[in-house]
């Protein structure tokens, strides 16, 4: 009697495994070769780059087999089992949300900066004070290589939680400038010199025109306002070009005897001389 008992739960205990068995190997089967592909195919048409559709194919794969380990205990008759599991699923996901509450907030803003492309590797940003151009973008660090060739790790949050500039988002970049010219100088002829050096230039666009305005009255000088746009332009071209750009108006400029003024101070007050004994000759 005790050994029919023995032998039936014996028997029962096989072909829960076995259930258990068959059951997981065919939802994880289901999952793979279902969801993972679903999943791959959204991902590509929301153009994520190959390197981040890695950790969340690695993701969706993890919940694969998590799922289908739940969904086979059931099958297999261990609901008590799954009840466990769950409960200690959710301790386990609120103890490490807790822990790694930075890590997750930098994730989340990585697949943000994926999916609505503020950036891209390439582009030349601007910061919080900082600047550089895009190296590398992952889901918790953007790397961005400053023009003084240093290599700052950025966590994603810092640049989606902050404004970030684009200058070149339009593949143009305008380029501003302020000359100063004296108050006895002619205004519309140094805004014509100013406007001809640009049209001139081969890295400075037509269309948009260049444009100048009077800028500001200031102590020493009257400032007029260049707004000039460059194609496509890299770091380099745009220091090169705004070098060249400016240093031909100040040849035109010296060329029509059009002053650059410098700040002048007067200074007031007593000046008393001593002669070598000592004693005071006189007062200025």
């Amino acid at each position: 009697m005790v050994a029919d008992v023995l032998g039936q739960s014996l028997a029962d205990s096989l072909l829960a495994v076995s259930v258990f068995v068959v059951a997981f190997i065919v939802l994880y089967l289901v999952g793979k070769l279902t969801v993972q592909p679903l999943i791959n195919r959204l991902l590509e048409r929301k153009d994520v780059e190959k390197h981040a559709r890695t950790p969340l194919l690695k993701i969706t794969r993890f919940l694969i087999v998590f799922v289908a380990l739940a969904a086979a205990f059931a099958v297999a008759g261990y609901g008590n089992l799954v009840m466990s599991l769950a409960t200690i699923a959710a301790a386990a996901t609120l103890a490490v949300g807790l822990a790694l509450q930075n890590v997750i907030r930098n994730f989340v803003s990585g697949v943000f900066i994926y999916v609505e492309k503020p950036f891209k590797i390439g582009d030349w940003i601007e910061w919080e004070g900082n600047s550089g151009i895009v190296e590398d973008i992952s889901l918790r660090v953007t790397r961005v290589r400053t023009f003084d060739s240093e290599l700052l790790t950025v966590p994603n949050s810092e640049l989606t939680e902050n404004v970030v500039k684009n200058p070149v988002d339009d593949n143009q970049l305008r380029l501003k400038f302020v000359f100063g010219i004296g108050y006895g100088d002619d205004i519309d002829k140094a805004t014509d010199i100013i406007i001809e050096e640009a049209e001139a230039h081969d890295g400075i666009l037509n269309d948009p025109a260049p444009s100048v305005r009077v800028h500001e009255l200031a102590d020493s000088y009257v400032g007029l306002q260049s707004r000039v746009w460059i194609q496509d332009p890299t770091r380099a071209d745009y220091v090169k070009t705004r070098s060249e750009y400016v240093g031909a108006v100040k040849k035109r400029f010296d060329e029509e005897d059009i002053e650059i003024p410098f700040p002048q101070r007067d200074l007031s007050g007593v000046v008393e001389t001593r002669g070598t004994d000592g004693e005071r000759v006189g007062e200025e």
